[in-house]
């Protein structure tokens, strides 16, 4: 298989700007999939946050300042 090089300085410059824009494309898709994978991660985190509380309340146990628990029936 043969190869044909530019052979003008229009025609490496050219084929530069198509490269460049291919490499351009090929990170805005790669950005735009890890910012919605972030997305996703962080609905799932908070869901995880809200479950927990969830949990927390069902079993009577409150959060105290300084992130000690005790089961709600011990409060002072």
């Amino acid at each position: 298989m043969a190869k044909t090089y530019p052979k003008t300085v229009q025609d490496l410059t050219s084929v530069v700007q198509i490269l460049l824009q291919q490499m351009q494309d090929k990170f805005q898709t790669m950005s735009n999939q890890i910012i919605g994978r972030i997305d996703d991660m962080s609905s799932r985190i908070d869901d995880l946050e809200k479950d927990i509380a969830d949990f927390m309340t069902q079993a009577g146990v409150e959060e105290l300042e300084g992130g000690n628990k005790i089961p709600a029936t011990q409060k002072s």
